[in-house]
């Protein structure tokens, strides 16, 4: 039962996230293999298959979808997520290295164009 509630409190705390001004996209990934559990934002099928990119409150199994289209430097959701985690991995045995006690609590990536927040959660 705490599970369940652990899970609600997740997914409440991503909508709050997904609410904010400037959030484009949230991705929610599974620890074990980095799959999408679920998709919030702009999150759209690629430009071609439709011509209009209209933005989705929440998608669950969000395959072949894109984030704008890659015209403008974004990449697919499985894209993302497939580098987020190889990037959680890595701060994982980085900080393993340093102290074994230790675990990510927040990675935090900033570019020109763009900002992720990664939180990773047991």
């Amino acid at each position: 039962m705490a599970e369940a509630s652990a899970t609600q409190e997740t997914l409440q705390q991503l909508t709050r996230l997904s609410q904010k001004p400037g959030v484009q996209s949230t991705l929610l990934l599974s620890r074990q293999n980095g799959s999408i559990v679920k998709t919030t934002g702009l999150i759209s099928k690629p430009a071609s298959t439709i011509s209009n990119h209209t933005p989705s409150n929440s998608i669950d199994g969000a395959d072949n979808y894109t984030n704008g289209g890659s015209d403008s430097g974004m990449h697919s959701a499985e894209e993302v997520a497939r580098l987020v985690f190889k990037f959680v991995e890595a701060a994982g045995v980085f900080v393993d290295g340093l102290d074994k006690d230790e675990e990510v609590r927040l990675l935090r990536v900033r570019t020109k164009k763009n900002e992720l927040v990664i939180v990773p959660s047991g």
